[in-house]
């Protein structure tokens, strides 16, 4: 009987940070493991967020068992609201990452297009032909997943998102003994991807308990100070740090920015935040309290533009005005491509007058994610046959190939991967298994959502950074129907090429050159509409590119009377 194979096909997450997506494919069935979006880069103009092409799992939708979250982070979670659209599928994660994810597929009307199932750590379950078992690892989001899938072909572990903390917030360290268990077993761990995000980070990461300590440390220093600190909403071990230091200091707490206020109602009630009632005061009461007596917890660590942080630095905050009675911690870093906003944000917030603190400067914050002495920890205890880094930029799945082959890994088994690569795994009759790559297998692209539009495409996206590089130009023009004659016009508008008061003798000599063009097009005898905007607007194109070296869109708009 021969065994069946198993696929691996990358929708998103390798060669960038954000949109983490990939299935697993098992007895003609599809697990999706992740659905997460990745923020906009600066050469997206317009674009709120951008996902992994969906083309593969709307084709395939019948065979789609389930999707897995391996944690709630937006890199993660974010995405499937926009999934269940076209896939109806139930969602198994914790029960933290279940209530978390539900906010926003709830606000996109979408509970109604899935289940949440909660899945529990160390337990081991069957979703369809897929058999799962759940470890707990540590990250900067609570009840994170590593996840074995005990295939026909082996056993493939997938570490998500993780770090070796040995002193994590909540007690819940990463499993290392149950993952030295499962590669135990026989046959061992055939296949490991593991997260490259700090690969290039020698060392080992700081235990997010050492943040506390540098907390307790900006309250002591800034005793009459307001402390206003921004977070990422879902980093409930960081709130509960920041809210226990503020209690410690006497100080009335409180949450700002909606998905803040959501992410620790949901905490409490889980109780995985403990903060006493008496202690937190709503936004309106601050006022009446001395800023020493007060700390904000808030959104926008990221520079979004609507968020808390963001609206206070530009001054349109309704009830925080920021000055010198301020200080202001960022306790994250900024993501890739956010780094020129949270950059602005913080000039704004010293313009001012108050005191900043962020990752850079001074130790309130540390990463979710492995440094190297813990990835090569990793592939020690699992021992896999072949290895694949994931959850990375390019760079990042090199260093960690590097780390693999320095601890043992043969070269020949370690394969760096992109979105739309599959992997097809085998069982040798040896107890072995083979590993075999087709690149560019199924549609990998981005997707941009722009506000309520889905996918707006690459071709608006291209007219976007054209005009946004070149602007535009329209000439406007009224003929004679039936001598093709100039009645009005023709005027010029500009929007990004030349400001028209201070280029009044430019646009002149422009409105000479398609006067003159349309001349020559009667002349010849041409009084058809479609003749007439062809040579106004490739008039106008060659007096731009030949006067001022420039290729704005040029759109010609000819009436006829």
């Amino acid at each position: 009987m021969t065994v069946p194979s198993v696929n691996l096909v990358f929708l998103g997450g390798l060669g960038e940070i954000g949109r983490n997506c990939f299935c697993i494919e098992v007895e003609n069935r599809i697990l999706v493991v992740d659905c997460g979006i990745m923020f906009p880069e600066v050469d997206m103009p317009g674009i709120d967020l951008v996902l992994p092409d969906f083309t593969y799992l709307r084709e395939n939708a019948e065979r789609v068992e389930g999707v897995f979250l391996t944690h709630a982070h937006e890199d993660h979670a974010g995405g499937l609201a926009y999934l269940l659209r076209d896939v109806p599928v139930p969602i198994y994660g914790s029960p933290l990452s279940l209530g978390l994810a539900r906010n926003r597929i709830e606000e996109a009307g979408m509970m109604g297009r899935t289940d949440l199932i909660p899945v529990h750590d160390g337990e081991r379950r069957s979703i369809g032909p897929f058999d799962c078992e759940f470890i707990p690892v540590t990250h900067s989001v609570p009840h994170a997943f590593a996840t074995a899938y005990h295939t026909p072909a082996g056993t493939i572990l997938h570490s998500g998102d993780f770090k070796l903390d040995p002193t994590p917030v909540d007690g819940r360290k990463t499993d290392l003994s149950l993952m030295g268990a499962i590669a135990d077993r026989a046959g061992g761990v055939k296949l490991l991807m593991s997260d490259s995000t700090n690969a290039c980070r020698p060392g080992f990461t700081p235990s997010e308990s050492t943040v506390g300590d540098s907390l307790r440390a900006v309250f002591r220093d800034h005793p009459d100070q307001r402390v206003i600190v921004a977070s990422f909403a879902s980093h409930l071990h960081r709130v509960k740090q920041v809210a226990e230091q503020a209690v410690a200091a006497g100080r009335r707490i409180v949450f700002l920015g909606r998905s803040m206020v959501n992410n620790v109602a949901l905490g409490r009630e889980m109780g995985l935040l403990h903060v006493p009632s008496d202690r937190v005061i709503d936004i309106e009461e601050v006022p009446r309290y001395a800023p020493g007596e007060v700390c904000i917890i808030c959104t926008g660590s990221q520079g979004e533009p609507m968020a808390a942080l963001s609206l206070m630095a530009a001054h349109e905050h309704k009830h925080v005005k920021i000055s010198s009675d301020d200080v202001v911690v960022i306790s994250a870093h900024a993501i890739p491509g956010n780094e020129i906003s949270v950059t602005r944000i913080i000039d704004s917030l010293h313009r001012a007058g108050a005191d900043v603190l962020h990752g850079g400067s001074s130790p309130v914050h540390v990463s979710g994610h492995a440094s190297q002495e813990e990835l090569k920890m990793l592939i020690n205890i699992v021992e896999p046959e072949w290895f694949v880094p994931v959850h990375g930029e390019y760079t990042h799945m090199v260093h960690h190939a590097r780390l693999a082959e320095q601890v043992g890994v043969p070269r020949d088994h370690v394969i760096i991967c992109e979105d739309g690569d599959k992997l097809t795994l085998e069982p040798r009759r040896d107890g072995t298994a083979s590993l075999e790559v087709e690149r560019r297998a199924v549609p990998a692209g981005y997707m941009y959502v722009d506000g309520i539009v889905g996918d707006v495409g690459v071709g608006v996206l291209r007219d976007r950074r054209n005009l946004a590089e070149e602007g535009f130009v329209a000439v406007i023009v009224t003929v004679d129907s039936t001598t093709g004659e100039i009645v009005t016009g023709p005027e010029i508008v500009t929007r990004g090429w030349v400001h028209g008061p201070e280029a009044e003798d430019l646009i002149e000599d422009a409105k000479d050159a398609v006067r003159a063009s349309l001349k020559a097009a009667t002349d010849e005898g041409a009084v058809d509409f479609e003749t007439l905007r062809r040579h106004a607007r490739r008039s106008l194109g060659k007096f731009i590119n030949d006067r001022t070296k420039r290729r704005p869109a040029v759109i010609p708009v000819v009436m006829e009377v």
